[in-house]
C-alpha cells in the first residue's frame, strides 16, 4: 500500500512510556526518536516487523494508532536503511491524537 493510501500510522511504546505519555498528555519521543529528531512510526504492514526487531524482549508494550490526516504536514514518509518508506513525525505526539489498538 502506498503512503498516500494509509489512513493510520502506528507507534509501539513500552508500558512505562505509555504511562508517562498519559500523564504528560504529550509524547516527545523515545530515546531513539530524540536521537534521530523525529518520532518513528510504522504503517500497518510494518508494525509486526518493528515489534519483532525492537520490542521482542519487552513483556509489556502498547500499540497506538493515529490518523494520518490529523497528524498533518509534520508527518513525512521517508526511506529507511533498507529503502522501505516509514512514517516519521517531526513534532511531539499529543494524547488526543492517538488511540490504543486492540489488534493491528
Amino acid at each position: 500500500m502506498e503512503p498516500s493510501e494509509q489512513a493510520w500510522v502506528y507507534k509501539i511504546l513500552r508500558a512505562r512510556e505509555w504511562q508517562a505519555f498519559r500523564e504528560a498528555g504529550v509524547f516527545a519521543g523515545s530515546a531513539d526518536d530524540l536521537r534521530d529528531g523525529f518520532i518513528h512510526l510504522s504503517a500497518r504492514a510494518q508494525v509486526e516487523g518493528t515489534r519483532v526487531k525492537y520490542f521482542s524482549a519487552e513483556p509489556d508494550i502498547v500499540i497506538l494508532r493515529a490518523s494520518v490526516a490529523q497528524l498533518g504536514a509534520e508527518l513525512r514518509w521517508e526511506p529507511s536503511r533498507g529503502g522501505a518508506l516509514f512514517p516519521h513525525l517531526y513534532r511531539p505526539l499529543r494524547l488526543d491524537e492517538v488511540e490504543v489498538c486492540a489488534a493491528v
